[in-house]
């Protein structure tokens, strides 16, 4: 597909770009391709736009509000004080006042105001009310969708206002409407038919695996497995769909299997539960969560295994982190028989779930995985935080051990590691600019201009320090990297997984 043509942003000296100049309705036109009506009936919503959908809006947005007490403060809460203003890279990529995260917000805010608060009913034009219309709803669809959910607002709002969970709702009452989004339901509608985002079925994936195996087996002479539906395992690997066949995503697989067998811990792969990801939190829908979920429990209990464990994912590990409780039962939450077995047969040492990234560095702490370090000297690395792991989530049993986990991973396997200026990593990393439903060409003019803050950091290290290798344990920001890297004058190939890194420098031994 042609992608139009659009002006990339000037990457500037450090210090960071200045609040620009606004630009209104400069990126009003960027719509990403609707869902069809067989795409919608498919995750449980209407399509097209329904007829009464005013109604349904309506009612929908007050079912929200009274299901999440956190939407109704954050609506009522803020005070249009600024703060969040230069903190959006898509503000800052784009010049659209509004991308700026209080004047989004004020997209559903107004109409809020307006159905839901005495004098936005009566005193409409005194509040800022405004009614619910065909060019409102437009407007939500072009910018609700020009937010990637990181959160990166609500560090720096006095009142932590997240935006992410007002895009959220406004996308889940679109969807409600019959006005959803082709890209991230589609994906999600493959996933519930077949197990993972790609469509990849089972013996596809089983294929694609073997392959794998040949190729380590060639390169390096050892036969390291990547095993599938192997009942009694120890590990469940829930890693994403991305990893079985992308660039640069698969390296990371690969290292996973190579940790994996010089630990001598059985572990398998499910085609039941092919898929880390779940764009359910995209669209806000907690059924389609739950639904899509379900299928690791499913697994997890069909195979027997002691321990799950998620891969290079960064919304992955947030809903494995934070939802996977009251979604499945993983961790503590529910009461339900199936809830129950499964946190009975999980063993209670390992926290459930685990990161990839916790379970590597303990192996290396225990002194299980040797190194040679100068196999990497040909990458100088930073590491990008990404943000659904920096800003949703946390690793292993310490504050900031998102942080500090893989980096000591990086430090372990390589010599040559700089991290990019302070403001732009750790809580308040860049977004890479294609997170929550943005990864799709219909979109690339905003991926593009949003990625410009992580760009000028990068380039800021690049030009120190010689960086040539920007790691991260995202598969989304991998592919957005790979897409939006050249725009910048940078090689694609920049961009790779911790685990790719663990891959090149790991000793292998004989395992029988």
């Amino acid at each position: 597909m042609a992608v139009a043509e659009f002006e990339v942003p000037k990457v500037q000296p450090y210090p960071l770009v200045d609040i620009p100049k606004i630009k209104p309705d400069a990126t009003v036109h960027l719509k990403s391709f609707p869902a069809s009506e067989k795409i919608q009936e498919g995750i449980g919503f209407p399509g097209p736009l329904v007829d009464n959908w005013h109604k349904v809006a309506i009612d929908k947005m007050g079912d929200l509000l009274n299901r999440y007490r956190s939407l109704a403060v954050y609506m009522d809460a803020c005070v249009h004080c600024g703060a969040c203003t230069d903190k959006c890279h898509y503000f800052l990529g784009t010049a659209d006042p509004k991308n700026m995260p209080v004047a989004r917000q004020e997209l559903m805010r107004k109409v809020y105001r307006r159905y839901f608060t005495f004098a936005g009913k009566y005193f409409p034009k005194l509040v800022g009310a405004a009614d619910l219309t065909e060019d409102v709803l437009n407007d939500w669809y072009s910018y609700f969708y020009q937010c990637s959910e990181c959160r990166r607002c609500s560090v720096y709002c006095p009142y932590g206002i997240d935006t992410a969970e007002v895009t959220m709702a406004a996308r889940e009452i679109m969807d409600a409407v019959g006005m959803g989004q082709k890209y991230t339901n589609e994906i999600l509608g493959k996933l519930h038919r077949i197990g993972n985002n790609l469509g990849l079925p089972g013996p596809a994936l089983l294929d694609t695996l073997e392959g794998l195996e040949e190729d380590i087996l060639e390169d390096t002479g050892v036969a390291v497995k990547m095993p599938i539906d192997v009942k009694g395992a120890e590990v469940l690997l829930i890693t994403p769909s991305a990893d079985f066949f992308s660039e640069p995503h698969v390296e990371s697989l690969i290292g996973y299997a190579k940790v994996f067998h010089e630990a001598g811990i059985s572990w398998t792969l499910s085609s039941l539960a092919s898929e880390a990801g779940n764009f359910g939190l995209f669209i806000g829908s907690y059924e389609n969560m739950r639904r899509a979920a379900m299928r690791i429990r499913e697994a997890a209990l069909e195979l027997g295994v002691k321990r799950i464990v998620v891969g290079e994912c960064g919304h992955a590990w947030r809903v494995a982190y934070s939802f996977w409780n009251t979604l499945t039962g993983v961790g503590h939450g529910g009461e339900d028989e199936f809830t129950r077995a499964l946190q009975a047969q999980l063993d209670p040492r390992y926290p459930a779930p685990q990161h990839i990234c916790e379970m590597t560095l303990d192996l290396i702490n225990q002194g299980v995985l040797k190194f040679d370090k100068e196999k990497n000297d040909h990458r100088t690395i930073t590491f990008h935080d990404s943000c659904n792991v920096a800003r949703g989530s946390r690793m292993g049993n310490m504050p900031g051990g998102q942080f500090v986990i893989p980096r000591e991973i990086i430090k372990a396997v390589a010599n040559n590691f700089h991290d990019m200026a302070d403001e732009t990593i750790g809580e308040g990393t860049f977004c890479c600019g294609g997170g929550g439903g943005i990864l799709t060409d219909d979109l690339m003019e905003v991926r593009v201009k949003g990625a410009m803050p992580r760009m000028q950091a990068l380039q800021c290290v690049v030009d120190e320090h010689q960086v040539n290798f920007m790691a991260a344990i995202c598969a989304i920001c991998k592919a957005q990297f790979s897409k939006v890297l050249p725009y910048y004058k940078f090689d694609m190939s920049m961009i790779g997984g911790v685990h790719q890194l663990v891959s090149t420098s790991i000793r292998l031994s004989e395992k029988k």
